[in-house]
Parts: C-alpha cells; sequence; structure tokens
C-alpha cells in the first residue's frame, strides 16, 4: 500500500515538472514568434530613415529579442543547469549545444548594448550587417532549441 501512494507521488510530481518543461517550452516559442515577426518589421524599416516609429520598433524589438534570450536561459537551460532534468537524453543533448546557444547570447547582447536607443544614440551605419548576422545566429539557436524541444516533447510522450 505504502509504495503504491509514493508511486503515484512520484508520477504527479514527474507530470507536474513535465507540465511545467510544457510551459516554458510554450514562452520560449512565443518570444520567438514575436522576435521574428519583429525582426522582419526592423529590417524592412532600413537605417536611412530613422524615424520615431522606427526608434520604436527597434526598441521593441531589443527587449523581445532579450526576453527571448532570457526565455531560454532562465527557461530551459537553467533547470538542466541546476541538475533538475532527470531524462538524460536531454541533459546531454542540453550540454552538447549549450555553448553554441551562449555564443548566441553574447552575440544577442551585443546587438541590445549596441543598438538600444536608451544606451546608444549612435548612426546606424552596420545597423543591416549586425541584423544580418545576427538573424543567422538566431537561425542556427533555433535549429538548437528545435533538437532540445522535440526531444523535451517526445521524452513526454
Amino acid at each position: 500500500m505504502k509504495d503504491g501512494v509514493i508511486m503515484k507521488e512520484q508520477a504527479k510530481e514527474t507530470r507536474e515538472r513535465r507540465c511545467a518543461s510544457n510551459e516554458q517550452v510554450q514562452h520560449l516559442l512565443k518570444e520567438r514568434k514575436q522576435l521574428l515577426s519583429l525582426m522582419l518589421q526592423v529590417s524592412s524599416e532600413g537605417s536611412d530613415a530613422v524615424s520615431v516609429k522606427s526608434v520604436a520598433d527597434l526598441e521593441e524589438f531589443n527587449q523581445v529579442l532579450v526576453d527571448y534570450i532570457a526565455a531560454g536561459h532562465f527557461g530551459l537551460y537553467d533547470r538542466i543547469a541546476e541538475g533538475k532534468e532527470r531524462r538524460q537524453s536531454v541533459s546531454e543533448l542540453a550540454i552538447q549545444i549549450y555553448p553554441r546557444i551562449e555564443q548566441s547570447t553574447q552575440i544577442a547582447l551585443a546587438f541590445d548594448e549596441k543598438y538600444n536607443p536608451e544606451n546608444n544614440e549612435d548612426e546606424l551605419n552596420h545597423f543591416q550587417e549586425d541584423l544580418s548576422m545576427l538573424g543567422e545566429e538566431l537561425a542556427t539557436r533555433i535549429e538548437l532549441e528545435d533538437q532540445l524541444i522535440q526531444l523535451l516533447l517526445a521524452a513526454k510522450s
């Protein structure tokens, strides 16, 4: 009888952890979708006409960029780094891809630092080039995150 209660409690804890993982994944995907939409918007505005609208769009883009990066780090990766992920395949993949994720994080934060209207009012001479490089980094990051997400969701079934 006692073993049955323990097994039920363990099953409940597993369901709660998996539900939390699913919520973190959904949050990350929501942030990603918003980021990609804003990236398209700011890239189409170009660097020639720095209007109030484009400055506001760039500010929003940078905020969502930082939010997206944080959603990965403080959501998915933090749990794994703290040893809270019990699925070995998920932990192994996260450890394997994390250095590349961290590289994209540094590039994204440098972009935010350089182009955040609150931090800097420099000209946007290299904006399109930097945005393009950021886009390439984000594409790599998304591919890696998708591998992890797929494994997380497959492990739930």
